[in-house]
């Protein structure tokens, strides 16, 4: 029996694979501490770090997903845009769903693996129709110098934090990497 690929069925298999894969990025920092992984990978607990391990695991996932669809022969338009918008965009959706349920409920674990889910299924949505589209001019130029600019604002959010929420690790009672701070 052959399985049959196509880019519908990619949509939920990359959100269940690019989920599962988040739960690696998570501890990458933690387990081998080093300046280059900080770039990447989520340096404390604080909401901001983790939109960070979710754009960092889409776009390592989307190496991934360009040898399925190559094996499958799945043909499709514009790979390299729709990984980068696809983990751009996540970061909103994920935000939009999960700040105002934490406000009103606090956080749960489980409520929050299933907004991240239904994020990476959004983003996954979103990057199917942009696969489906025409070919967009330049799209390897634009995403590649959208993918450094994310990251060079990663990298000064992750060594300058902004001192607001969203920055603010609870567990560790710190901003960023290294600057501990008493909420007051």
């Amino acid at each position: 029996m052959k399985f049959n690929l196509n880019l519908k069925k990619m949509i939920f298999i990359n959100a269940i694979l690019t989920f599962i894969l988040c739960f690696l990025t998570h501890f990458l920092y933690t387990w081998i501490p080093n300046p280059i992984f900080s770039i990447f990978f989520p340096v404390n607990e604080s909401i901001w770090e983790h939109m960070k391990m979710i754009y960092t695991t889409i776009l390592i996932y989307g190496i991934i997903e360009v040898f399925i669809m190559k094996k499958f022969n799945i043909k499709f338009n514009n790979l390299l845009i729709s990984i980068f918008i696809k983990a751009v965009i996540c970061i909103p959706i994920d935000l939009l769903i999960y700040l105002p349920i934490l406000k009103i409920f606090a956080e749960h674990m489980i409520v929050t693996f299933i907004i991240l889910f239904i994020a990476i299924l959004i983003s996954n949505i979103i990057g199917y129709f942009i696969l489906k589209s025409n070919e967009i001019k330049y799209e390897k130029t634009i995403s590649i110098i959208g993918i450094i600019l994310v990251y060079i604002i990663m990298i000064i959010l992750t060594y300058k934090p902004l001192k607001y929420d969203l920055f603010y690790d609870r567990t560790e009672q710190k901003y960023g990497i290294n600057i501990y701070e008493p909420r007051k």
